[in-house]
């Protein structure tokens, strides 16, 4: 179909143009609300500073398309094909973006708060201080992801995958990362207070200075990674893996750390008033695995 006729019969009322074909085209900056692309072949089609609230892409091809600053909440773009799609400054809220494909895609700056990206696959995006709270990224690709500065407060991302994903300095309050796989994730800086990780895969990742008081760490895996600094206090560690993980200068202040191993764990002046006793006295702490720790004296 040619542009001229698509914008002929949008004025005319027609909103149904499932299975439409067209690609590489300029709709930059036109009005075209409550649309039914299904299934449509829209790659490399403009839409800068589009309005398309509520308008229907799912399962559309739209790769390389550029959607940046369009206006698209409550949008549907379910099983889509949006690889390398240009999403930044993009207004989402409440679209959805069910089992999507998304890798390479640029949705920094944009707010898709309340939005669901369950299953989606975000593998690569960059999502650069995008507005995700609230948001459904559970059982989400994240691996290798940019989520810099982001905001994802309240976002339900259970059993997500993050591996090597970038969170430095994110904004991640009460955020459900349970279950999830976040192995060599950069969480450095952020702010996680009230978080969910319970299960969750953190081998190595970098939590250097994240804030991180009533997270809930039970049987979480941490084994080598990085706590330099971070705040702990009254954080849940209740069967979480430490094992030559780094604490040093870290606040555990009212921490649990029953049946929790701690082999090998750096803690040189890391703040314990309240639990360092039980560590390092076998016979008042026998659940608790402190062989080879490296405590400093000023944890005292």
């Amino acid at each position: 179909m040619k542009v001229s006729q698509f914008l002929r019969q949008y004025e005319q009322g027609i909103r149904e143009f499932k299975g439409i074909k067209l690609q590489s085209i300029d709709l930059a900056r036109s009005v075209l609300v409550e649309l039914n692309l299904q299934d449509g072949k829209l790659i490399g089609v403009n839409f800068n500073h589009t309005f398309l609230t509520k308008s229907n892409f799912s399962y559309s091809q739209l790769n390389w398309s550029d959607f940046s600053c369009a206006k698209l909440s409550e949008a549907i773009f379910n099983g889509a094909d949006l690889t390398k799609v240009n999403f930044s400054g993009a207004f989402m809220v409440r679209s959805q973006f069910i089992k999507s494909q998304l890798s390479g895609a640029n949705l920094s700056h944009g707010n898709i708060a309340k939005g669901d990206l369950t299953e989606a696959n975000l593998c690569g995006a960059v999502l650069y201080r995008v507005n995700l709270r609230s948001a459904t990224v559970a059982k989400t690709n994240l691996n290798w992801s940019n989520f810099q500065e982001a905001r994802l407060s309240g976002a339900n991302m259970k059993q997500c995958s993050g591996y090597q994903a970038n969170f430095t300095r994110s904004f991640m309050k009460e955020v459900d990362l349970s279950e999830s796989n976040l192995v060599e994730a950069n969480l450095d800086g952020a702010r996680l207070s009230g978080a969910n990780l319970q299960g969750a895969n953190l081998q190595g990742a970098n939590l250097k200075e994240a804030r991180l008081s009533k997270v809930n760490f039970k049987d979480a895996d941490l084994r080598g990674a990085n706590l330099h600094g971070a705040d702990l206090e009254m954080a849940n560690l209740n069967g979480a893996i430490l094992e030559n993980t780094n604490l040093s200068q870290a606040n555990l202040n009212g921490a649990i750390l029953s049946n929790t191993n701690l082999a090998n764990t750096f803690l040189d002046k890391t703040a314990l008033p309240d639990t360092l006793q039980r560590i390092i006295s076998f016979e008042h702490n026998s659940n608790v695995n402190y062989y080879g720790f490296n405590i400093g004296l000023e944890a005292c």
